[in-house]
């Protein structure tokens, strides 16, 4: 029993950060050469806090040596804090077996209002059921002050992971599992059925996701007015390919608060899927469907539907996206400040006039790879966007030095340009580097330097 109450209240150990056979174990310990800068994180093992003093006669001598050498003991505690805030979980964890002041210090609850782990061998199921049983030590099963759970790229995360962070962490507000793609929809739904204040939500990459949604138990438990009550307003669901309209409905009906919603290469995504997202979630500002390549012109006539909410839209490589869908959104966003349509090759110089005419607080534009944009399209940029400080034309085959000059010499605050693979002269370039003298310029011609 006593052995089970130490194992409860005491610090997760970095022992097993590496495998038993990595180069930085030698018979089951950590090797002395090992370098401590390699990336990974507490996984498993318990330890009891480091005893106050130690016993053996020599070795209190040379503690003792090496106290009076350490002039980081003399720093109060909140300055110790403070150091400690900066270091990611596994380095925390390792700071708390130095000594007894290093162990309460680190398992200061302003340090846990965050975890972080990282890597692709470790036991984030594991790690995670540590960690929380540790947190939750003054307040039994519940953890109040996490807030933020980074396991990116923790590919042996499962459910069981994501179902002790919804049972333990009521107070979560930011959920990042990007790459995790052993995770379900049922985590998923645990997750933002018992964490009522989440607001940022990152499962890009889980490919098993294909809705975000209340588990039966939560919807029964809600009245009919309270049925749209998931409070996410960043929704990242990139590399999500198996997700199809009716679960971008379903997306769109629970989760009506969104603001930043990314679905890049959501394959299956089609323009019926933005009609049940304009319905419900009209306070979106970002917005990205790159690489849905069934997105065509009536999906933007349902987008334009935001009208000057929107700030951000991608449609880059959405092929079936011409002119007539870029006039719906110069039409009605009138302040949509970035636009990557890089690979629309539908869009000419028309789709560049309405834009530069409609949006004249344009930011970013990247129109690389249209070969029907030519240096007519840069003119009615140049004359009407001033604040524009990126431009991508990477691949315009119709761009000449011309164009170029025209943009430099009205867009002064000009920061990135893209010309890489265009017929540009030399003299155009630096015409350009003489008018926007903090412009980074981004080429293929090696005499230009």
């Amino acid at each position: 029993d006593s052995d089970l109450s130490m194992r409860t209240l005491s610090t997760p150990s970095p022992a097993l950060i590496f495998p038993p056979n990595s180069p930085g174990f030698q018979n089951g310990r950590r090797s002395s050469t090992s370098s401590s800068s390699v990336t990974g994180e507490t996984v498993a093992m318990v330890h009891s806090p480091p005893p106050t003093r130690l016993t053996h006669p020599l070795i209190r001598l040379a503690s003792k040596h090496q106290k009076e050498q350490a002039n980081i003991d003399r720093l109060p505690d909140h300055s110790m804090v403070q150091i400690f805030s900066f270091l990611p979980t596994n380095q925390l964890c390792r700071c708390a077996r130095v000594c007894r002041r290093w162990y309460n210090l680190a398992w200061d609850p302003r340090l846990w209002r965050t975890i972080r782990l990282t890597g692709e061998t470790i036991n984030v199921d594991r790690a995670l059921k540590v960690l929380t049983r540790r947190l939750c030590q003054d307040t039994p099963n519940v953890c109040l002050m996490l807030e933020t759970v980074i396991v990116s790229g923790c590919r042996r995360l499962t459910d069981r992971g994501l179902y002790t962070i919804a049972q333990c962490c009521p107070e979560l507000r930011r959920l990042e599992v990007s790459g995790c793609y052993n995770i379900s929809n049922e985590a998923v739904f645990d997750v933002v059925s018992l964490c009522p204040n989440l607001e940022h939500l990152d499962v890009s990459g889980c490919s098993k996701v294909t809705c975000i949604s209340l588990t039966r138990e939560a919807s029964i438990k809600l009245s009919p007015l309270h049925g749209k009550q998931i409070s996410i307003r960043y929704l990242d669901m990139t590399d999500c390919f198996v997700l199809e309209d009716e679960g971008l409905h379903t997306i769109a009906a629970h989760c009506t608060q969104l603001t930043h919603l990314y679905l890049r290469r959501c394959v299956r995504i089609t323009d019926e899927g933005l009609r049940y997202l304009m319905i419900y979630c009209t306070s979106i500002k970002e917005l990205s469907v790159s690489d849905c390549r069934f997105v065509s012109d009536f999906g933007m006539r349902e987008i334009a539907k935001l009208e000057s909410r929107l700030r951000y839209l991608s449609i880059a490589h959405c092929g079936r996206i011409t002119d007539v869908g870029i006039r719906y959104i110069a039409k009605y966003c009138s302040k949509l400040r970035y636009l990557n349509a890089r690979g629309c090759e539908g869009i000419t110089d028309h789709g560049v006039e309405y834009l530069a005419k409609n949006c004249t607080k344009l930011k970013s534009l990247d129109i690389g790879k249209c070969p029907l944009v030519s240096d007519t399209g840069l003119e009615f940029l140049a004359l009407n966007c001033f604040n524009l400080k990126r431009l991508s034309l990477k691949s315009c085959e119709s761009i000449t030095g011309q164009g170029l000059q025209i943009v430099a010499a009205n867009c002064f605050d000009l920061q990135m340009l893209n010309v890489q693979d265009c017929d540009v002269s030399v003299d155009a370039l630096r015409f350009v580097k003489r008018h926007c003298k903090r412009c980074i310029i981004e080429h293929t011609n090696p005499a230009f330097f």
